[in-house]
């Protein structure tokens, strides 16, 4: 295979040169170029409020109407905001640059490694194996052993997928969980983050096996004057629009007591002008900012190659499954840029969350 796609590179690369002394044309646009034949992957990105910073009143039983909704779209694939366990490994490798990144964005696999007796990378591969012959109809005791691996991947969210779909009175240590690892998974099932009350209980739902992590911080960088950094940011935020949405987010949560305030929520959050309105109030303004060292342009040229490295993972995950339903679940900031990015990709078919999410 790697000698396969070596030759096609090659000799895409000796056909560029030819193009390249051609008269130049109309510019490029990879997502004018859709396929022709076959059903397009449908792409669905849901943007969304971390649940964690909600209000502490917030009762996830308010999600109801919105995975409803979610469900009858009928995904085949959920993609989280969350770091995979590989990267993670390799962030573990350069403390120096991402030691803070470690210690806010991923999962810890040591008690899974002790119960496992496997490393990030061993209990990958062995996921990989038993995805791979995966029956039709496990049984319990090999969703506990899936289950078990994923926490040791690093892939908390895919794990507690596994634990969803036993039945109440088989989640219980064995095969490869141990006591720790049952209370750890129990706790996961409740945490206020998206990934498990949103996607991991909507996977389970739909039948899935995993879900798939696809945020990436390789681009998360050290700042030499953080005060400086941050005060440029803070002043370039401080502006009409982002008070605005402010406003706006304060109205809009004082809604959550119902199902239908929380979908007003993911409406609004989700709306065809939101993205421009995030960009005026936080990246438009910090790229103006008029800091002699630039401090705006460092941010915006970390949010975009986030934004970038988040499409690809997505677009990888997308891949698996030709001509299927993706849906993306990422923080609101992100929507914009990923249905942008991903719109290129020539068999990629964004949908709207309009109907979706449409008021009753």
């Amino acid at each position: 295979m790697q000698r396969l796609l070596a030759a096609i590179t090659i000799t895409a690369v000796v056909h560029g040169h030819v193009c390249a002394a051609e008269a130049p044309g109309a510019e490029f646009n990879p997502g004018a170029f859709k396929l022709q034949r076959g059903p397009a992957n449908e792409l669905l990105v849901l943007g969304t409020a971390h649940l964690s910073q909600l209000p502490k009143t917030f009762d996830p039983a308010n999600l109801s109407l919105l995975m409803d909704r979610l469900a009858s779209w009928q995904p085949k694939a959920i993609a989280i905001e969350a770091l995979s366990g590989p990267q993670c490994a390799f962030l573990r490798g350069y403390r120096e640059r991402y030691a803070d990144t470690v210690k806010s964005y991923c999962w810890d696999p040591a008690p899974a490694a002790i119960a496992t007796g496997l490393d990030v990378p061993g209990a990958t591969a062995q996921v990989d194996r038993l995805l791979a012959a995966w029956p039709s109809a496990p049984s319990a005791g090999q969703r506990r052993k899936l289950a078990s691996l994923f926490l040791a991947a690093g892939e908390p969210a895919s794990a507690t997928v596994q634990w969803l779909r036993l039945p109440a009175d088989e989640r219980h240590a064995g095969d490869g969980l141990n006591d720790q690892l049952v209370e750890i998974l129990n706790g996961l099932r409740e945490k206020r983050n998206e990934d498990y009350l949103i996607a991991a209980q909507l996977a389970a739902r739909c039948g899935h096996e995993r879900v798939y992590p696809m945020d990436d911080h390789t681009s998360d960088f050290d700042v030499a004057d953080e005060k400086g950094y941050g005060e440029a940011i803070m002043k370039a935020w401080n502006n009409p629009f982002s008070a605005a949405r402010k406003r706006d987010d304060e109205t809009l949560r004082g809604g959550l007591a119902t199902p239908a305030g929380v979908l007003a929520m993911y409406r609004a959050y989700n709306a065809g002008s939101a993205a421009e309105r995030v960009f005026r109030a936080d990246f438009g303004a910090a790229l103006e900012e008029p800091s002699p060292q630039h401090f705006g342009r460092s941010y915006v040229g970390y949010w975009e190659t986030r934004n970038l490295r988040m499409a690809s993972n997505i677009r990888e995950a997308v891949s698996l499954r030709p001509g299927s339903r993706t849906l993306v679940i990422v923080g609101a900031s992100h929507k914009g840029y990923l249905e942008s990015y991903l719109n290129q990709m020539h068999d990629v078919r964004v949908v709207s969350t309009d109907t979706l999410l449409r008021a009753e």
